[in-house]
């Protein structure tokens, strides 16, 4: 399977990613197939230069079955190329305490 990901780069501290199109069981810095773009993240969220995809290779890789990161899906919606469903934990916004009490209830009900 294709996956459309990123890889790391840069020194210590200093992370850099390069996109890349890899075969899945690959390692994350390992082999790729074909390099799409780059992303600092060092930069700030303003600058041109700290994101660039090649468009016209990703869409051409997602037609023929290569499926994005979710870290890569979020660029791509932002650019408006794919649509990325929302995710949504509302446990985790629950303090522990209060799920740990309401699992411990709901394993009580079923035994009575």
């Amino acid at each position: 399977m294709l996956v459309i990901r990123m890889a790391r780069a840069g020194t210590k501290k200093r992370p850099f990613y390069h996109i890349v199109l890899a075969d899945s069981r690959s390692p994350r810095d390992g082999r790729f197939i074909e390099r799409l773009g780059y992303y600092n993240p060092l930069l700030p969220k303003d600058k041109e230069e700290r994101l660039k995809l090649d468009m016209d290779k990703v869409k051409e890789w997602m037609t023929k079955g290569a499926q994005p990161s979710d870290r890569v899906m979020r660029f791509l919606d932002k650019a408006g190329v794919a649509k990325r469903k929302p995710r949504n934990n509302p446990e985790k916004a629950v303090p522990r305490k209060e799920r740990k009490a309401k699992a411990e209830e709901a394993a009580k009900a079923p035994a009575a």
